[in-house]
């Protein structure tokens, strides 16, 4: 079998006007789901029996069922069952079919995300001994501010190699974005082929294109993982003389 070159070269082309959408849905989710992982963590955390159980229960609904699952039901149930209580029950006439289907995609992304580093900070957390809590509150610290000055650093330090696996496990997902009728990568690639059948074509431009981003994501993420050990080390070795003079 022969492969269209020419084809792959000018889908390749019209795959790159989808990284954007591709990029703006992984950022988005992550500005929602990290600051939201993050208080589910301390909130799990924390003494409060009833949020935590809650926490547990969305949890394992969230991680319990496939995404494309999740798309079929928020994306093509809820909007029916929206639109009857909208019109049916309350009488108005908004179409709610008119929604962008990007919000579906940001909905679902964040759901998903939003369990996940919950997860990833809860053990991050774990990791940071908690007689320095102790510590910092001995010496007129508030609680906040022993989170934000001591433990929330060293536990974003940990957390950074599973937050480097979650964002490029979520850009890979966004390829399912098509199913919401988001003109992302995998949605241009796929029209493209499908007026002369060039699917195989098409599929491996996706998968170049996706290889391209996902290492660009790691490069970022080794890159801020080897200046913050950077900055460690050298702190270490400022440290050490102060500790021997002593």
């Amino acid at each position: 079998m022969k492969l269209d070159t020419k084809f792959m070269l000018e889908t390749f082309i019209d795959v790159l006007g989808g990284v954007p959408v591709t990029l703006k849905i992984t950022v988005v989710t992550l500005l929602v789901s990290v600051p939201a992982g993050f208080m589910m963590a301390l909130s799990r955390a924390g003494n409060g029996r009833l949020g935590r159980r809650i926490i547990i229960a969305y949890v394992s609904l969230i991680r319990g069922t496939p995404v494309v699952l999740q798309i079929l039901f928020l994306y093509s149930l809820l909007p029916t069952l929206l639109n009857y209580l909208i019109k049916e029950i309350l009488g108005l006439e908004y179409n709610i079919f008119r929604v962008d289907p990007i919000l579906y995609a940001y909905i679902v992304f964040i759901l998903n995300t939003t369990a996940v580093l919950s997860e990833v900070f809860r053990s991050a957390l774990s990791t940071v001994n908690q007689g320095q809590m102790e510590a910092a509150l001995s010496i007129g610290m508030t609680k906040t501010q022993a989170y934000i000055r001591i433990i929330v650093p060293q536990a974003l330090v940990a957390a950074l190699p599973n937050i480097c696996n979650t964002t490029v496990s979520l850009l890979k997902s966004t390829s399912l974005a098509f199913m919401m009728t988001v003109r992302d990568i995998t949605a241009i690639a796929k029209i493209d082929a499908s007026f002369g059948y060039n699917y195989l074509e098409a599929y491996l431009v996706i998968f170049f294109a996706y290889i391209l981003l996902c290492s660009l994501v790691q490069g970022v993420f080794y890159l801020t993982e080897h200046s913050v050990s950077s900055y460690r080390r050298e702190k270490a070795i400022r440290k050490a003389p102060v500790m021997q003079n002593g």
